[in-house]
């Protein structure tokens, strides 16, 4: 039960912090912020598929697979954000 109410305590405090984080960053920034996390949502990913092949209950896998979907999320809609902030750089004709 002690393991359990620490990972629940780390848990919170994660989200606690990533929402602060978040929310001060200015929208000029952005952008280009959203495009260097694609590398921390891919080691977030690698996290989800491991905690969900780890098989250990129902529980995990269920966890590690909503994990997976939401890390796959962020990282196509930030290729997606990464490209379209390209192609506004991008010379016409």
């Amino acid at each position: 039960m002690d393991t359990f109410v620490a990972a629940l305590t780390i848990f919170v405090l994660a989200i606690y912090v990533g929402f602060e984080i978040i929310t001060k960053v200015p929208p000029t920034l952005h952008t280009p912020l959203m495009s260097g996390s694609n590398a921390i949502s891919g080691i977030t990913l690698i996290g989800a598929i491991l905690s969900a092949g780890v098989k250990m209950n129902w529980l995990t896998t269920t966890l590690g697979f909503i994990a997976v979907v939401f890390a796959m999320i962020n990282v196509v809609g930030g290729f997606f954000v990464t490209h379209r902030m390209l192609e506004m750089f991008k010379r016409k004709d």
